[in-house]
């Protein structure tokens, strides 16, 4: 099996655990050699997802409160949403692009697939100590707008996916962590800080290949961003940041500053 063949079977595969249990062992597979480096095959326009997951639009989905256990599980059952979709994210990354891009650009995003993977199950696991899974509640479906959005452009994937929702994330997670440990739920938290480091991790990898497909176009990083963002990204970029999870992750201010 090629490895763009096991990238599309698991984007393909719609029930949770098994997209998991796809992803960590193609990524095995990948690392150990087995898989042949080819990119024939497509990436589907859209990936499979659990039957009977209810999609909606974001200003029709149920506005969360705090402290209830509803709330709760409202919260829990989102993030398992964004951790899922990031898996597909990272695969579809690494599939659709991985012929253009170099061995390491591969080997990150499938990394990263790992990481996303990894974190679902744990918030899955998290949400069956609440009583529920995934699925239970509806949840939001523009989340995978920006990769059909930017399917032909790798410079375009990279400026917004990582560099702008991934981004995202590191500014409202210490947010919800410290909400989280408010109300006494500690292991939520850890659970929270363990996400935002790998996050950190994830945006320096998508900021390192920007990076460096823009000096193989003799483009200059920052302003080329800048012009993809108000290209192909459809909302606003809004403070307050996380100023030092973004420098850690390779974005000074310099980048979005202007562009909010």
């Amino acid at each position: 099996m090629t490895v763009a063949e096991a990238i599309r079977a698991a984007l393909l595969t719609g029930e949770a655990r098994a997209k998991v249990k796809a992803t960590r062992g193609l990524v095995r597979a990948w690392r150990r050699g087995e898989l042949a480096e080819d990119f024939a095959a497509t990436m589907p326009d859209r990936p499979a997802w659990p039957d009977g997951l209810e999609l909606l639009p974001a200003n029709r989905m149920p506005k969360r409160g705090a402290g209830s256990l509803r709330n709760t599980i409202a919260l829990w059952h989102s993030l398992a949403h964004i951790e899922f979709v990031a898996i597909d994210l990272a695969l579809d990354m690494a599939g659709r692009f991985g012929a253009e891009m170099d061995r390491g650009f591969v080997d990150d995003f499938l990394g990263v697939a790992a990481d996303e993977a990894m974190h679902f199950a744990l918030i899955h696991r998290k949400l069956h100590s609440l009583g529920t899974r995934y699925g239970a509640l509806p949840a939001h479906a523009g989340l995978w707008e920006a990769a059909y959005d930017t399917r032909h452009d790798v410079a375009a994937r990279l400026a917004v996916v990582p560099l702008v929702l991934e981004a995202r994330g590191l500014d409202v997670t210490p947010g919800t962590r410290d909400r989280v440990l408010a109300q006494g739920d500690s292991q939520g938290a850890r659970l929270l800080q363990r996400i935002l480091d790998d996050e950190i991790r994830h945006v320096a990898v998508g900021a390192k290949h920007f990076n460096a497909h823009c000096g193989r176009s003799g483009v200059v990083p920052r302003m080329q961003w800048k012009i993809l963002v108000e290209r192909h990204f459809r909302g606003q970029l809004k403070p307050p940041f996380n100023d030092s999870a973004r420098l850690a992750a390779g974005l000074s201010r310099e980048w979005y500053g202007a562009v909010a």
